[in-house]
C-alpha cells in the first residue's frame, strides 16, 4: 500500500453510538494524518451517546459532524472506498456484512460496550474513558505499521494482534 496517500478506515459496531464513534473521532483527531476515520452500525441507534461526546470533548478531540449511521452508507455507489475495516463489537463481527468495494483489510478489535455499563454516573463515564484509552492504544499501534512495505498476510496478522490488545473481548483477533 502506498504511504503517500490517505487511508480510509471504517469502524463498525451494532449501534454506532459509542465504540465505533470513538474510533472515528480518534483517527480524525489530527494525530494520525495518514488516515481518515469513519464509523457505522448494522442497526444504528440514530444518535451518538452523550458520554462518548463528553469523553471526546474532555480529551480535546473534535466531535463536530459525528453521527450514528448505517453501514450500508459505505457500501453504496459513490461512498469512500475503505482500505481498512475494524469491527469493535462482537455482535457486528458475527453479522453478515455488506460487500465492501476494493476488498479492504479487516480485523475484529472487540471491546466491551461502555454504553451497557450500569452503576453510578462516575462508573458509566469511566467505562467510556477506558474504551477511549483502549482504542487510542490500538489506533496508535495500527498507525505505526509500515503500510508501504508490509505484505497482505503479515498485515492481517498484525491487525489481529492489535485487536487482541488490552480490553479485548473473547472474539478479538477473528476476521471482520
Amino acid at each position: 500500500m502506498p504511504a503517500d496517500r490517505i487511508y480510509n478506515v471504517l469502524f463498525l459496531c451494532t449501534g454506532n453510538s459509542a465504540r465505533s464513534i470513538l474510533g472515528e473521532a480518534l483517527l480524525n483527531s489530527g494525530a494520525f494524518p495518514a488516515f481518515r476515520g469513519f464509523s457505522a452500525g448494522s442497526h444504528p441507534k440514530g444518535e451518538v451517546h452523550k458520554l462518548a461526546l463528553e469523553v471526546l470533548d474532555e480529551a480535546g478531540i473534535a466531535t463536530a459532524g459525528l453521527r450514528s449511521k448505517p453501514w450500508d452508507e459505505f457500501a453504496a455507489p459513490g461512498a469512500p472506498q475503505m482500505d481498512f475495516i475494524f469491527t469493535v463489537c462482537d455482535n457486528a463481527a458475527g453479522e453478515a456484512c455488506p460487500v465492501w468495494p476494493g476488498k479492504p483489510a479487516t480485523a475484529h478489535w472487540g471491546l466491551e460496550d461502555p454504553a451497557a455499563v450500569s452503576g453510578t454516573p462516575f462508573q458509566q463515564k469511566a467505562a467510556f474513558e477506558e474504551t477511549l484509552r483502549f482504542l487510542r492504544n490500538r489506533v496508535a499501534a495500527f498507525a505505526s505499521l509500515p503500510l508501504k512495505s508490509i505484505d497482505a498476510m503479515t498485515l492481517t496478522a498484525k491487525l489481529r494482534t492489535i485487536g487482541a490488545m488490552g480490553g479485548a473481548t473473547h472474539r478479538a483477533g477473528s476476521a471482520a
